[in-house]
Order: structure tokens, then sequence, then C-alpha cells
């Protein structure tokens, strides 16, 4: 039965790893080495004549003793029980009792080395700890397979106050993107002039209205950007571009709409235009005084946020000169102090920035990759020649 057992364990302990609970996981394997490792002195002492015979030295049973335990001292056995009493009771009462059931055979086992063990009471012991062990593997594995709890194993008996609730309140709202409510939170914010932590489809950037201009000069100071580094702005599609009637080339227009939307942004010369775009005041602090990079993301929760607000400033949301921002706690351990909200949306998709490709000169001298990003410019190339060839 204690080899069954373990065996048993072991498939739960085997099952518990691949579902990613290796703290349960390790609890088993351990379990079941220390079954399997009494159920086999007991089967080869039983079937072994010479050394059920044999007369052993006072004191000396450690040969028949599990690895390592033989050289515990008193004080530390008591220690290493009183641990592992802790450590299951923390978890629930099946694994408590299994441990208290795994203490007196241990103690059993010293009593068995010694020849002093009383017979009903080791057929006690083994019946109840038989019992719960196969209740209990049978339980955990049954839990682990269907992911809900199906057979019951108990509270645990003591919890340690959690984490979440000493960590310090964020320094700014932190909505989950895929909240709508979150959505709404941010765009609140932003159609107030505040600057906002927010995903892209490369890496995590800061926002601010194109409606407020005082917002995106907040942008600057937040990040130290250097005044002369112009900022970019996000549309949601193509269709907002063509109604504030742009004067592009045709060539120009095929290749936005080879690249929109994506990780490639386009500089294209600038206009009054802008402001049927819906850039408003922030006009003057957009782009360059002749030119502004012009994007649309490939992200849901940025486009929905865009037509919530309408056109975007955008930059990256890290430190001038330091490395891009790829999850939304990198964000608000870094600026979060300084912003009113960060959308949290988890790991971003990419590791780089976008690929920046200036279209101003498209139709006299082609394309030119002023940055290459997370779209190599081979591609970039490549896409412009079959426009250019067609």
């Amino acid at each position: 039965l204690i080899l069954i057992g373990g065996f048993v364990q072991l498939l739960a302990g085997f099952l518990a790893f691949r579902k990613y609970d290796h703290l349960g996981g390790a609890a088993f394997l351990t379990f079941s080495a220390l079954w399997s490792s009494y159920g086999a002195t007991r089967i080869i002492t039983a079937a072994s004549p010479s050394l059920q015979n044999t007369t052993l030295p006072s004191g000396n049973a450690s040969h028949l003793l599990p690895t390592g335990m033989a050289h515990l001292s008193a004080s530390q056995s008591a220690s290493l029980l009183f641990l592992f009493l802790f450590t299951a009771s923390s978890f629930n009462v099946v694994l408590l009792c299994t441990t208290l059931a795994m203490e007196v055979l241990t103690i059993c086992f010293l009593l068995f080395t010694l020849d002093s063990l009383p017979l009903p009471f080791e057929i006690a012991m083994l019946s109840i700890f038989s019992i719960i062990c196969f209740y209990g593997a049978t339980a955990s594995l049954a839990n682990c397979m269907f992911g809900k709890d199906l057979m019951m194993m108990g509270p645990p008996l003591f919890t340690a106050e959690s984490s979440k609730d000493t960590e310090d309140p964020p320094p700014c709202v932190c909505p989950k993107s895929h909240c709508t409510s979150g959505l709404r939170t941010i765009a609140d914010l932003l159609n107030t002039g505040a600057v906002c932590g927010v995903p892209t489809d490369t890496v995590y950037a800061l926002a601010a209205s194109c409606k407020h201009p005082q917002a995106i000069e907040k942008v600057y100071r937040i990040k130290d950007r250097p005044q002369e580094k112009p900022i970019c702005i996000f549309i949601s599609n193509l269709d907002q571009l063509r109604a504030a009637s742009p004067p592009i080339s045709p060539l120009l227009w095929e290749f936005m709409e080879k690249v929109y939307p994506g990780g490639i942004g386009c500089i294209i010369k600038k206009g009054e235009w802008l402001k049927k775009l819906g850039v408003g005041a922030g006009y003057s602090r957009v782009g360059t005084q002749d030119s502004i990079m012009i994007r649309v993301p490939d992200l849901t929760v940025l486009v929905h946020l865009i037509d919530m607000t309408g056109p975007l400033a955008i930059t990256s949301a890290n430190p001038s000169g330091e490395v891009d921002s790829t999850h939304h706690d990198m964000v608000i351990s870094r600026l979060g102090h300084k912003l009113e909200g960060v959308l949290c949306d988890g790991e971003s998709d990419e590791v780089v920035a976008s690929t920046v490709v200036n279209c101003t000169k498209i139709d006299e001298s082609g394309i030119t990759i002023v940055r290459e990003g997370c779209i190599p410019a081979g591609k970039v190339m490549q896409i412009f020649e079959s426009v250019k060839n067609r």
C-alpha cells in the first residue's frame, strides 16, 4: 500500500508540475520519495531473514534511514518536522494530515529499526496513512486535471498576509486595457489635458491630446526630451487622413495603404490640413515646422482610444536616452509619479520602437529610412519598390 501510495503521489506531483504548480508538485514528489523508500525498506526487511535476525548495534539504526536523516540531531529533526507541519498547514487540511501521518510513520520506522514497534500500532497507522494518501492523491489528480475543486482538500489553517494588502498604491490611475471602463478613464484624462502611458503595437508610449498643447509640453518635461526632437501623431485609420484632404500624391497614398496599420511611421509635409484632422491647438507642438510623422497603430485597444480622443501626440514612454518600456510596470516604476494614468496591457508586442520613413520627397527621389525599428529597412524598401513598379 505504501509503494502504491507513493506511486500515485508521484503521478500527482508530475501533473502538478505540468500545471505549473511547482510548489505543490515539489511537495508531492518529496512525499512520494519518502513513502517509496519506507515501503521498499519494509519489503526488503520482511523478505530477508538475515536482516530480521540481525541484532542492531545500540543507537545505530542509521543504515536503514533515508539519506541525510541519520545525520540530523534531535533538535534539528524536531525543527524540520515542525517546518513540515507549518508549511503543510498553510496549504490545506489534507496535506496537513498527510504530513502528520508521515511524521508518525517516521517514528514508527525508527521503532521498527530497534525492533520495538507494536504490530497493532503499525497496522493502525498504515491504514490511516493509506486512506489519507489515496484520498489526497486522488483529489489532487482530479482537481489538477479539471482545473477546479471537485474533491475537497480543506481550507488552509494558517494564511500569511497577502503582499497585495501591504503594497503601496500605484502613483497614478492604472486601469486594465481589456475593460471598457478603463479605456474610458484614460480617454477622459487625455481629453482634459493629462499625459498618460498607453500600449502600442510596438513599445509603450506617452500620449497627450493634440487639442491640448500644454499637455504636449508636459510630455517634453516628463521625458527630459530635447525640444528639437519632434513628436509624432497617431490616428486610428487612413480614412481620417483622407477626410482632411492633405496634398498627397497617388504614390504616397498607395505606399501608406501598404504599410498602415503597422509599425511604420511616415514623415509627410505639414500643412493646415492637420487642423481638419483634429490636431487643433497642438498644431505648432507636433512635428517640425515643415513635416510631421503620422502612424496608424495595429493595436485594437489604442485604435479605440484614439477614436474616443482624436489624434494623439505620441512618444516612447522612457526617460530620454534610456531603453524603451516593454511592460506597463516599467512605465509605472519609471514615470508613474509624473503621469496621471497608465493603461495596463501587459507585455508589449515588440521590444523596439517603430521604423520611421521620410516620404516628403517620395515622388522625386523615393523614401529614406530615418530610423530602423521593428520593421527591417530591407522590407520597407521592398514594399516601396513593389508599389513604385505598379
